[in-house]
């Protein structure tokens, strides 16, 4: 765990470095070669920034121990960190859109090589970013580094965007096909559509961790079978399990033989909370509470 918490560190800082490069990288060359994607594409890396810096804030203040006000831990700061970045991907979707809408109404926009370079760099750049990052936060269940590598994704399909239509217009103005101008804004109102989808699904996981929905059936179905397992439970009663973050939180609600004193219980308590975390690392916190069993007469 320690392992896959360094690997989500190091993935927030490469992530938080690299922005700031490619933003820099990408107004620059779209200011000096006047390619208005370029610069459309370096002011949507300026909210990759923000958008990388909200995820360290969060996990920041999610790997805080519990305190006294909070007892469950800090955890849900990831998933309120993670509803911030579907914000800005879907302010950075809409603003893609417009900028895209517009272009196509004025006059074909003039493409260079070396904006063609610097899109094609953006693209390889954040592709290989997306599959660290996905990989880091899948290893530690980070939402706000999940949340990041999406934002990398929906600049994988903006720079993908900006490389097909600097292309079109480049091949345009070679062959005089004055209309594949037009393939750069026509690319990025499909990529504003893509990265407003990729905000909303984002933004809908966020709320319902946010609003307590439990985890998946299945997964409870796991937990059930490993607290079936254990000879001295005879039934349960209620088994409940929600994502708090980085980690999972189970109560459950079982019954033992009546005639048990309250130290049998006790032990009872702490194998099923055992079993459960062995079986799952993502459990941080298992509740338990025992009822009475007692045969049927």
């Amino acid at each position: 765990m320690q392992a896959a918490n360094k690997q989500s560190w190091a993935a927030i800082w490469i992530s938080l470095v690299s922005n700031i490069v490619l933003t820099v990288l990408k107004i620059v060359v779209g200011v000096l070669f006047r390619s208005q994607v370029l610069i459309a594409d370096g002011i949507h890396n300026a909210g990759d920034v923000i958008a990388s810096a909200t995820a360290f804030g969060a996990m920041r203040i999610s790997n805080q121990p519990a305190d006294e006000d909070h007892p469950y831990g800090h955890g849900k700061a990831e998933v309120v960190g993670a509803g911030l970045v579907a914000v800005i991907l879907a302010l950075a979707a809409v603003w893609i859109g417009f900028q895209s809408i517009e272009t196509l109404l004025g006059p074909p926009p003039e493409a260079h090589l070396i904006a063609l370079v610097a899109a094609f760099i953006s693209l390889i750049w954040k592709q290989a970013l997306y599959v660290y990052t996905y990989r880091a936060g899948k290893q530690a269940n980070s939402k706000s580094l999940l949340a990041t590598a999406y934002d990398h994704l929906a600049d994988v399909y903006a720079s993908l965007a900006a490389v097909v239509g600097i292309g079109l217009a480049l091949i345009g103005e070679m062959y005089d096909y004055t209309y594949l101008a037009y393939g750069d804004p026509a690319s990025g109102i499909i990529v504003s559509l893509l990265v407003l989808k990729l905000a909303v699904e984002m933004g809908r996981e966020s709320i319902d961790i946010l609003m307590e929905k439990t985890v998946k059936p299945e997964q409870i179905d796991r937990y059930a079978q490993l607290v079936h397992a254990i000879p001295e439970v005879k039934r349960i009663d209620r088994l409940r399990a929600r994502e708090h973050g980085h980690y999972i939180l189970v109560d459950a609600r079982v019954s033992i033989p009546g005639e048990y004193s309250i130290q049998e219980g006790h032990d009872i308590s702490r194998k099923i909370k055992k079993v459960i975390m062995d079986a799952d690392a993502q459990v941080d916190e298992v509740l338990i509470h025992i009822n009475p069993w007692y045969p049927e007469p």
